[in-house]
């Protein structure tokens, strides 16, 4: 199913962490109302029979990035 991802970068040298835009994961399943390959021709009653009615839960993403983050390095400072 279609799922929004949310994205936590934390940058290890400094600590800081910043909150990315979510960004919407398509399922390419054509019984998720919410993909890109749900026909248009599906719709209720039969519809809410057989395909997906609700995103799945959001994914949530932190990857650790041994760097500064950009805030720090725009600002001139040395690791």
């Amino acid at each position: 199913m279609c799922h929004w991802r949310r994205v936590q970068n934390t940058y290890k040298i400094c600590g800081h962490v910043y909150d990315m835009p979510d960004e919407m994961i398509q399922c390419d399943n054509r019984y998720c109302k919410f993909s890109s390959t749900h026909p248009g021709t599906c719709v209720p009653p039969g519809c809410t029979n057989s395909c997906w009615q609700y995103r799945q839960f959001p994914q949530q993403y932190n990857p650790k990035i041994d760097t500064l983050c950009p805030r720090c390095l725009r600002g001139g400072r040395i690791p």
